[in-house]
Parts: C-alpha cells; sequence; structure tokens
C-alpha cells in the first residue's frame, strides 16, 4: 500500500480536518485531526483508524501504523 491509499482508506472512514500518512512501505505514521474524537479516549480514537483499515492490518497488508489522533483544538493547541 502507498501513503496515499493509506489516507484514503482513513478519510473515507472518518470526517477528518487533517488527515497526513508518511512511511517507509512497511511502517506508516498517520496524524489524524477530527472533530469525531471529541470526548473520545486515546485508545477509542485509535480504534476508529484501526477499523479504517478493515482486514489490512491483520492481513499484514499494512504491517505496522503508528496513530496521533487529535481534535481540531488540541491540534491548534499543539501548533501553535
Amino acid at each position: 500500500m502507498t501513503a496515499q491509499e493509506i489516507q484514503t482508506l482513513i478519510e473515507g472512514h472518518i470526517a477528518c480536518e487533517m488527515c497526513h500518512v508518511d512511511g517507509d512501505g512497511r511502517h506508516w505514521y498517520a496524524t489524524v485531526v477530527s472533530s469525531t474524537f471529541e470526548g473520545v479516549r486515546t485508545i477509542a480514537r485509535h480504534q476508529k483508524v484501526y477499523a479504517a483499515m478493515g482486514q489490512r492490518m491483520k492481513t499484514d497488508e499494512v504491517h505496522a501504523l503508528s496513530i496521533k489522533a487529535f481534535t481540531p483544538s488540541e491540534w491548534a493547541k499543539n501548533n501553535a
């Protein structure tokens, strides 16, 4: 898979204000900013992103995905 394909999967599953994926073809890093994360604990945010990947994590099509998931206000605060 490519970074763009992973990003498209995430954006198709979660309404994102921002989504960026980078990686080496095996290990991926996703930063996802979404208002749907408001009031949602970190583990549940990650579960939403993993759900967007479907079976790709289980079949090793995507070997590893590191996730940073923020609400828009958290993102603005961390990047001010």
